[in-house]
């Protein structure tokens, strides 16, 4: 029979937990027990902590918990963005925390194609970022079903970005962001954030850690060497976080590393990798300072394709991503107060969103590509050109009573496509707050008789604009290029103007 350990919380007596204690999985700094039935964890650090690492747990475990679930979209932080520790416990001494297990679904349902070696192991994002895994040659491939699309990962970079959007309001830092400490799930586009009992606190508690290879931000590493406590040193903080957050998108999105090139800055590797990642970085796509550049002929055969920025450039992302991506990799690499901030992450992954479309190739594995804003769009994964007409669509918003200014926000429009609110009014923002009222499509876009059309499910105030017509709900309205269509006459309703491509 499995012993089981009864443990009771530090925060309220009256409170206890069990975990067998057995093959505990063993972290960098904790050992993990599940409890009987495996709805929790509880996880043991190894060393005894000192009075401020308690404090840290204590308040993470109480004052910010608490915030999160007094604030916004609580339940949405709690069980999808984090795995949040919930309580504290002791035991020989040693100080344990609790913490909800992972959803089933970050767990490899089958792992490796024609092998379950990792079946039942967690999901995190290196399995995702690195293209061997993808490749169809490599041997230890992941199976298909894994793997998701490419806008899959979209939805997986909001998340994060949501997830340190809710920290940083907060006045907190993760201090450690990385594959390592982000679990992923392609197939549901879901993603959690990790590891959270090594929160930072600015002035109050500082790092425990510098950071995961790879997410180091410049400054850290090349401050590492000088006294924690002389002023110059740089740590963990709110804009490496950002730095991080940047790097984690570019890894989803292109699968390679954005400072990871051709240049070698010294022949001691260890050196060679402090400059290369912190004093001498530089952006593998830096449009003037080639010096960093990716050496195709270096890559391994796994990672030609993605591995080459000449064959799948950081502009594949659309305009949106691009721009964050030079000020994350070019303007702010070096000047941390330029990164962008995870809520500007969030609104340009979303406005891409807009501008997907779908690959009409059925054997093209990531399936979704965004408009590249050129008259012959085409797949930049497998080349398909993308066939028929394609209906362009650019928001505007009412700047006075006579004048329209645009919001530099289009929608691509394909078969079955929704319209939502959030296209429709100003005032309704994409955002972790919706409601699913507000999530319920008001109207979608068909290829009906050789024509696109927009019909109209719950609209009252659409009018065809150029034709001077209502358009009723349960009506349809031909989007030709040129045509205006007002979405609502409401204060913060938009109109959009039709553009027909690939005529």
């Amino acid at each position: 029979m499995k012993k089981t350990i009864k443990v009771v919380s530090v925060l309220d007596t009256a409170k206890s937990y069990e975990y067998v204690d057995e093959n505990p999985i063993r972290g960098g700094m904790k050992d993990v027990y599940f409890s009987p039935d495996k709805d929790y964890v509880v996880a043991f650090y190894r060393n005894p902590l000192d009075e401020g690492q308690k404090e840290r747990i204590m308040r993470i475990v109480s004052t910010y918990l608490q915030n999160i679930k007094s604030g916004n979209s609580s339940e949405y932080f709690l069980n999808e963005i984090f795995r949040w520790p919930y309580d504290i416990v002791e035991r020989n001494k040693l100080t344990g925390i609790v913490v909800p297990v992972y959803h089933h679904k970050f767990y490899f349902a089958k792992g490796y194609i024609g092998s379950d070696n990792i079946q039942g192991q967690d999901k995190v994002g290196k399995w995702f970022t690195a293209p061997m895994f993808r490749n169809q040659q490599y041997p230890l491939r992941l199976d298909q079903s894994e793997l998701g699309d490419w806008l899959s990962y979209f939805q997986i970079a909001v998340n994060i970005s949501r997830g340190v959007k809710k920290l940083h309001q907060m006045g907190l830092a993760h201090s450690d962001l990385s594959y390592n400490n982000i679990l992923v799930d392609p197939v549901t586009k879901s993603a959690c954030i990790i590891d959270i009992d090594g929160l930072v606190v600015p002035k109050l508690f500082p790092p425990e850690v510098i950071g995961t290879a790879d997410f180091i931000a410049p400054e850290v590493l090349k401050t590492k060497h000088l006294n924690l406590q002389d002023p110059n040193r740089h740590l963990p903080n709110q804009k490496t976080d950002l730095h991080a957050l940047a790097v984690l998108i570019y890894m989803y999105l292109l699968r390679r590393h954005p400072l990871r090139g051709g240049k070698i800055w010294d022949l001691d590797s260890e050196r060679d990798e402090i400059l290369s990642m912190g004093e001498k970085a530089m952006f593998v796509e830096h449009p003037e300072n080639l010096s960093n550049h990716v050496k195709s002929d270096h890559l391994r055969k796994w990672d030609a394709f993605w591995g080459d920025p000449q064959k799948i450039p950081y502009t594949i992302t659309g305009p949106y991503i691009s721009e964050l991506f030079r000020k994350a990799f070019i303007d702010g690499l070096h000047d941390p107060i330029r990164r962008p901030t995870a809520n500007e992450w969030e609104t340009a992954l979303l406005k891409t969103v807009d501008l997907i479309q779908p690959c009409s190739n059925s054997s093209c594995t990531e399936k979704w590509y965004v408009f590249d804003n050129t008259g012959n769009p085409k797949c930049p994964f497998c080349g398909t050109p993308h066939q028929g007409t394609l209906p362009v669509l650019d928001l505007y918003f009412r700047f006075d009573d006579e004048v329209w200014k645009p919001e530099n926000h289009r929608l691509m429009v394909y078969h079955n496509q929704y319209l939502f609110k959030w296209h429709v009014s100003r005032k309704i923002i994409r955002n972790e707050n919706l409601t699913m009222q507000d999530k319920m499509p008001v109207g979608y876009f068909t290829f009906h008789q050789g024509k696109w059309v927009l019909v109209n499910q719950g609209l009252a105030g659409m009018k065809d604009v150029t034709e001077q017509k209502e358009i009723l709900p349960g009506s349809m309205v031909e989007l030709t290029d040129g045509k205006k269509i007002l979405l609502s006459s409401e204060e913060g309703g938009r109109l959009i103007y039709v553009t027909m491509a690939n005529q």
